[in-house]
């Protein structure tokens, strides 16, 4: 929410950085005025206040919050983080999944990215899903196997299956390992290994199309003490941008936040972040 950009320090810094600044260009052209007019009369000192207003005025929209996005010339491509829902992005998608490519509950939390991708993508044919993913599976080496309900068959964590989609691609990549428990888990060197092979797979399937992903490591993975939200939107971009000035990757990457974890993040800190990407 807007009100939270307004508590945060970085606004009210870039607030009275840029007011004073409006501030003391408009002093030195009164002084430099008054050179040729002679000072201010009592019947001019309203232009004091005019001033102070012009100043208050430029400050607070220099300061006020924007979206979070930055566009980049070398690579040409775009990063934003964005407010809304995974699957109303008009793009290619990304779902993080863990390395059996389990899809059903209770292996997978019906309330996670992955299990509303089965409900809103396969009207929960779960079997549907798992015959589309089995298509590439069945091309890839198996990694070992593990003893529990569900799938048992292992697959190295990086795996990329490039689901195809009404013209779109889903990419389902496995970021976390599972247990005999069926827990998840994730860490940070698996995480930017899996970014890594999600990026090759979408330069090579996209088109250069844009592309959505969540904000990778909550939930089930076990990452977020690891990577908080915020750190882990700064993950993705960081690896994103460095994949990206390698060999192009695609024209946009949207970072997609639900609503009340956008609405909690420091969307100063962010923007800044990723200007600082843009100027290296």
């Amino acid at each position: 929410m807007i009100v939270n950009d307004l508590k945060r320090w970085r606004f009210w810094r870039r607030f009275f950085t840029n007011a004073f600044a409006a501030i003391g260009v408009m002093s030195a052209l009164a002084g430099i005025l008054s050179l040729f007019v002679g000072t201010l009369t009592d019947r001019l000192s309203w232009l004091i206040w005019v001033v102070v207003a012009i100043a208050i005025a430029f400050g607070g929209v220099r300061a006020w919050p924007r979206p979070i996005e930055v566009s980049f010339s070398s690579p040409n491509t775009k990063i934003r983080v964005v407010r809304g829902d995974l699957f109303q992005q008009q793009t290619h998608l990304v779902i993080g999944t863990c390395d059996t490519f389990d899809t059903r509950s209770p292996q997978i939390a019906p309330n996670s990215v992955q299990g509303a991708y089965l409900t809103r993508q396969y009207r929960g044919d779960a079997d549907s899903l798992d015959a589309a993913l089995a298509v590439h599976l069945s091309t890839l080496p198996i990694a070992g196997t593990v003893v529990k309900s569900g799938k048992t068959n292992r697959y190295d964590v990086g795996t990329v299956v490039p689901l195809q989609a009404l013209g779109a691609r889903h990419f389902f990549v496995a970021y976390t390992s599972m247990n005999e428990d069926n827990k998840a888990h994730g860490t940070a060197d698996g995480l930017w290994k899996s970014l890594g092979s999600l990026w090759a797979s979408v330069r090579r399937h996209s088109n250069g199309e844009p592309l959505s992903i969540p904000v990778l490591g909550g939930g089930q993975s076990g990452l977020s003490p690891v990577l908080p939200a915020e750190d882990a939107i700064r993950f993705i971009a960081l690896s994103f941008i460095v994949a990206a000035r390698q060999n192009g990757v695609c024209s946009e990457l949207r970072i997609v936040a639900l609503p009340e974890l956008y609405d909690r993040l420091n969307h100063f800190e962010l923007q800044a972040f990723l200007s600082g990407l843009a100027r290296n």
